[in-house]
């Protein structure tokens, strides 16, 4: 009787144990709800609030009054906003070739077409005594995104060179490449290489290096060397040229 009344005792014990058990998963696995935090809305500020700006500082930026008025396409803006502008320019020539003579150079370097990847560029060149000149016109077209930081371009125009032992005219074939350093103007450099009337007797290559830095927003100052290569001589050139920016 003793074993048997053990037995009973014992399977009470374990069936209080599953008892115990089974409450226990009920509680973590049964349907008791749950409290879900909902999310807050909070009302969109007015667009001068945004930024906790006084009114006086958003009146001096542009950039600012742009951002707040519509926020711009970036990507966009770096397809087809230039890095660099047209430049108007005058300045001083030296002819070292020329027996230094000195002389004067004006011009205008990509001015834009429609607002696409086309530009035109024209100059002239000339001794003060007159005894060696230089003038033509080019359309250039930047054929990667106007707003990138380096652009190539191929060069066609037309070239009337004279020095006192040589002229020539014709067609100016080329190319022209841009590293910009600083968008908007402010610094880059330019290397030009071209052939007027090439594949004839009276063949000349140019090659032109200018560096731009930029003094004011719209005023800079230029540097440029040029060599030019005929059958009958090599003559050069350097200039300094103020250029404005409009």
């Amino acid at each position: 009787m003793n074993f048997f009344g053990d037995w009973v005792r014992q399977l009470g014990f374990l069936g209080g144990v599953v008892s115990v058990a089974l409450t226990g998963v009920n509680g973590a696995w049964g349907d008791t709800p749950s409290v879900v935090p909902q999310p807050q809305t909070t009302s969109k500020p007015e667009a001068g609030g945004e930024l906790d700006l006084s009114p006086k500082i958003i009146e001096g930026s542009p950039v600012l009054q742009r951002w707040l008025r519509q926020v711009p396409n970036v990507l966009s803006d770096i397809k087809n906003d230039p890095s660099f502008r047209t430049r108007l320019r005058l300045g001083y020539s030296q002819f070292p070739s020329t027996d230094q003579a000195s002389g004067w150079n004006v011009g205008v370097e990509d001015a834009f077409i429609w607002r696409s990847g086309l530009t035109v560029s024209g100059e002239y060149q000339a001794t003060f005594e007159g005894d060696r000149n230089a003038w033509g016109a080019d359309l250039r077209y930047y054929v990667l995104p106007l707003g990138g930081y380096f652009n190539i371009a191929p060069v066609v125009g037309y070239r009337n060179l004279k020095t006192d032992r040589y002229s020539t005219d014709g067609v100016n074939l080329g190319a022209r490449l841009l590293l910009v350093l600083s968008r908007g103007g402010a610094a880059d450099i330019s290397l030009t290489q071209s052939w007027v009337a090439p594949g004839t007797d009276d063949e000349i290559g140019l090659t032109t290096l200018s560096v731009g830095y930029a003094l004011t927003h719209n005023l800079r100052l230029s540097t440029d060397i040029q060599k030019q290569n005929a059958r009958q001589r090599k003559d050069s050139r350097v200039g300094i040229v103020l250029e404005w920016m409009p």
